[in-house]
């Protein structure tokens, strides 16, 4: 199983990383983060395969995921 660390505070809610996740398990949050944006945060964690795509897709690098 994969884990995937996403840096909340530096993330600028995109959204780009929810599009290419071909697990769709990642989601805009309801509630901000200090700088006022709707971080990404992932809500199924135990489906994720590790493929990296929403960590390569990320223009800021919040993203790390461990396989």
């Amino acid at each position: 199983m994969a884990s995937i660390k996403i840096s909340r505070e530096s993330c600028k809610g995109c959204g780009l990383c929810v599009r290419v996740c071909p697990k769709k398990i990642l989601r805009l949050s309801k509630e901000s983060n200090n700088s006022g944006y709707f971080a990404v945060e992932i809500f199924a964690p135990e489906s994720c395969t590790g493929c990296a795509s929403c960590a390569v897709m990320c223009p800021d690098c919040v993203i790390e995921v461990e396989r």
